[in-house]
């Protein structure tokens, strides 16, 4: 699989581009390299569609956040989940040239693609919500959810029509989906379309229905889906799987399936980026004489050591426990904060010994001497 160049790149803008310069910047992108415009050009309509893959993300604000923090595996391993072929892209981007759906862009380039101006529809979205522990996010996992959606009607191969056959090319369009007018102006002769009234943009209109989808060309149905989630997914992340969303009324191609990442908190354990926080309290005994206990980690539990004279607010990391990077750059630690327990009840016989303590100049705290904070260590940590 080829390596996706960055989005900023592909439509040569800066990180902090606003929506006019990205706008503007699409729009010259596209024409750039527009099919119609590069008939002896063969990599033309992969570096269109590509410029219309890096517009869809970054003009909006909710997936270019996710772009900029995760890189492409943040949009569903890979890419943006947005618009698949030529027709999706001028359906959806044709504003940008002063018209909607194909209509902006055939008026632009005076004319249509060759091979007929009807349009593909696409299916409706399906979004589900999919809750994933601290262990299933530090490692990536395969869920299998179930999810009711509408597919193609198998006796009418989604046409909508008995057989899938009885149908007639639209007197109206005659097939080609779409009504054109050409208007004079002072620039000469302009081109403009719509979709035709009479088959809406399908081509054809149907002699008599399906007996099972009752023309609808679509069944609900229920199916079991395999979810590859990658390791290092956060909380409200959104991926998407293309072609898993619901198929259209006699017709088209599905839409996607979203699903969005809802992180459950773990009892001991707290994420940090690709970190893991836990906070480990002992005694001033353990503190004083040094220890061996066991901590969890999210791959279970293991034992770590506690040198005698430790300070309260020492921390101890264990490299390599934490959360696997999203894009594959390694793998976090797991920073463990220890804090000394000071009981709130004593016995008689534990006040004794206290007392004796108390007088020790061992046990007298040295001004100047105290452990920094553990704010403080984390940052000098990350610095």
């Amino acid at each position: 699989m080829a390596t996706k160049r960055d989005y900023y790149e592909v439509l040569g803008i800066t990180k902090t581009a606003e929506g006019d310069v990205i706008k503007s910047a699409y729009r010259k992108m596209a024409i750039k390299f527009h099919p119609d415009k590069n008939p002896d050009d063969p990599t033309a309509e992969d570096k269109f569609k590509e410029a219309a893959e890096a517009y869809e993300v970054l003009s909006n604000a909710d997936k270019r956040a996710r772009y900029d923090r995760y890189g492409h595996q943040g949009m569903g391993g890979g890419g943006g989940g947005g618009p698949q072929n030529m027709e999706d892209i001028f359906s959806q981007f044709g504003d940008i040239f002063g018209g909607g759906g194909g209509g902006g862009f055939e008026g632009f380039f005076g004319g249509g693609r060759q091979g007929g101006g009807r349009r593909q529809k696409k299916g409706s979205n399906l979004r589900i919500k999919l809750k994933l522990d601290l262990e299933e996010i530090a490692n990536g996992v395969e869920k299998k959810i179930k999810v009711k959606r509408y597919v193609a009607c198998q006796p009418c191969s989604g046409t909508g029509a008995k057989n899938g056959t009885d149908m007639k090319t639209c007197p109206t369009c005659q097939g080609q989906g779409q009504i054109k007018r050409v208007v004079n102006t002072m620039l000469g002769q302009m081109v403009s379309s719509s979709t035709c009234p009479t088959c809406n943009g399908e081509g054809k209109t149907i002699v008599s229905t399906c007996d099972v989808c009752k023309g609808e060309g679509r069944q609900l149905h229920e199916e079991v889906i395999p979810i590859n989630i990658p390791a290092g997914v956060a909380n409200d992340m959104q991926l998407s799987m293309n072609g898993k969303g619901n198929f259209p009324e006699r017709g088209g191609v599905p839409g996607d399936l979203l699903i969005q990442i809802e992180e459950e908190p773990h009892e001991f354990l707290k994420r940090d980026g690709n970190n893991i926080m836990f906070e480990q309290y002992i005694s001033f005994v353990d503190a004083a004489l040094g220890a061996s206990l066991e901590v969890p980690t999210i791959e279970g539990k293991v034992k770590i050591k506690v040198d005698p004279g430790t300070q309260p607010g020492k921390i101890l990391r264990l490299r390599g426990k934490g959360i696997k990077d999203l894009n594959g750059y390694g793998r976090g630690d797991q920073l463990i904060h220890l804090n000394v327990w000071t009981p709130k009840n004593v016995s008689n016989q534990e006040r004794e010994l206290l007392e004796k303590l108390r007088d020790s100049d061992n046990f007298t705290p040295h001004p100047g001497k105290n452990e920094k904070g553990f704010f403080e260590k984390v940052k000098e940590y990350f610095a």
